[in-house]
């Protein structure tokens, strides 16, 4: 059985963003989550009844971890709505990693393609790798936000042109040459990604948002059609193989 945990924590930090974007850092003393994992997020103080599942963006000295988030609904609004030392539940961490997808041997660096709010599960996979062994490709409506911390500066194309490459992401990454990509964000921004590296023979591994209600696989309510079966975003993934799902 996964490792996780149902905690009350306080919010510590609360960075906010242009565009409803927000940053919150709680206090957390329970298992180690991994980059690509999530959390059940729910304010003790809320208007709803289900947690909201946020993938984790990041973790900082002294046990913080860090979720980026975007303001789509009531959840994410009583989160937003938060002030520190408030308390939430944070259940987890729940689902894979991307350090779960086998890799194939070789040199060669990796691609992390991510876009909108999908960059958050990226950074926290770029913190866990070397300098030097990835390239991060990120793609935005408009102005770019929750790059700060990556080691390398990124890739970015934004579909108003104020920075960056003024189109979308998938247009300006060739998967060629790299042993694998791992990508999160929109789904049509994921069948492009992993129609040029079907194309190329380079494996891809999708992050998939479904809507959650317990998080854990017993509910069936985040189903994914893939290959030969259905299978539960939240407890078999999020991350797929990008093979398994698009078609």
């Amino acid at each position: 059985m996964q490792n996780r945990e149902c905690r009350r924590c306080k919010l510590a930090k609360k960075e906010s963003l242009d565009g409803g974007l927000l940053i919150l850092s709680f206090a957390w003393s329970g298992p180690v989550p991994r980059a690509g994992q999530f959390f059940l997020m729910r304010p003790l103080r809320t208007r709803v009844f289900l947690a909201r599942p946020i993938s984790l963006f990041g973790s900082t000295s002294g046990g913080f971890l860090r979720f980026l988030i975007a303001l789509r609904g009531r959840g994410t609004e009583d989160l937003a709505a938060m002030g520190r030392g408030e308390e939430a539940e944070l259940t987890g961490p729940l689902g894979n990693a991307w350090g779960d997808m086998a890799l194939p041997a070789g040199p060669g660096p990796v691609a992390l393609v991510g876009g909108g709010i999908g960059i958050a599960p990226l950074a926290a996979f770029a913190a866990e790798l070397a300098e030097g062994t990835f390239d991060f490709y990120a793609g935005f409506k408009s102005r770019p936000f929750g790059l700060e911390g990556l080691s390398r500066k990124p890739v970015i194309a934004t579909e108003d042109g104020s920075e960056g490459s003024c189109g979308r992401i998938p247009d300006f990454m060739d998967p060629a040459g790299y042993r694998a990509v791992y990508a999160c964000g929109p789904e049509p921004m994921l069948q492009a990604v992993a129609a040029s590296c079907s194309v190329a023979g380079v494996p891809c591994f999708v992050s998939l948002e479904r809507r959650m209600a317990c998080g854990v696989g017993a509910c069936l309510g985040c189903t994914v059609e893939t290959a030969g079966c259905n299978r539960r975003c939240c407890a078999d993934g999020p991350i797929f193989s990008a093979g398994e799902v698009f078609r």
